[in-house]
This record gives structure tokens, sequence and C-alpha cells, in this order.
């Protein structure tokens, strides 16, 4: 069983940073998807970016060019580096792993979720 573990949300002002870290714990080395979704008031969730095991990142559109996924696999972590943050990032912000490739990922749902952590962009 694979348990997410997020931590490094919080409160922000428009255009600052944050960085979101995942910690993975079970079987993490049988995961060709990492990533993180989000889940804004009264919206639907989405994905925010993913990595592959072969390292290759996708992000949703509205992300682009202002975060950074990446893997310390040594550590079992995921991590979200958020810049030039805006009051529309406000959601909560899951942590996800699938055994599928993250192509299939973004289709559908992720098979793993973590407990979420709130991340709030003021303006």
């Amino acid at each position: 069983q694979v348990q997410l573990v997020e931590s490094g949300g919080g409160s922000v002002q428009a255009g600052g940073s944050l960085r979101l870290s995942c910690a993975a714990f079970g079987y993490s080395f049988s995961m060709n998807c990492m990533g993180w979704f989000r889940r804004a008031p009264g919206k639907e969730r989405e994905g925010v970016a993913t990595i592959d095991s072969d390292g290759s990142t996708t992000y949703a559109d509205s992300v682009k060019g202002r975060f950074t996924v990446s893997q310390d696999n040594a550590k079992n972590t995921l991590y979200l580096q958020m810049s030039s943050l805006k009051p529309e990032d406000t959601a909560m912000y899951y942590c996800v792993a699938d055994s599928r490739l993250c192509r299939w990922v973004w289709a559908g749902l992720p098979a793993y979720w973590g407990q979420g952590t709130q991340v709030t962009v003021s303006s």
C-alpha cells in the first residue's frame, strides 16, 4: 500500500513562492508516475504536474513556466516548486502516484492520493 504525505502548504501573497514536499512510503518504487493534482473551491480536481519514472515531466498549461516538479529517489520524496503564485492557484494540493504511465493518469484519476496540503494565495 502506497502512502503519500504532503507538507509545505501555507498562505502567501501573489507573486510569492512555496515548495511542496511529498514523502512516499510503501511500494512507491513500482509507481511509474508521481505528481500533483489540486482542487480549488467549487471546481473539479485537475492535474498540475507529473513526472514519469524516466524523469519526463508534464505540466498543466496554467502553471507552465511557474511550477517545477522534481523527485529525489534516494529519499522517496517528490517536490513541487511554485513561483509567481496567483490567487487562482489557491487550492488543496494532493500528491498522487500511479503504476501507469503519466499520459494515462492525466486522462483519468490517479490510483493513490495523499491527504492534501492547502495553498492559499492572496492578492
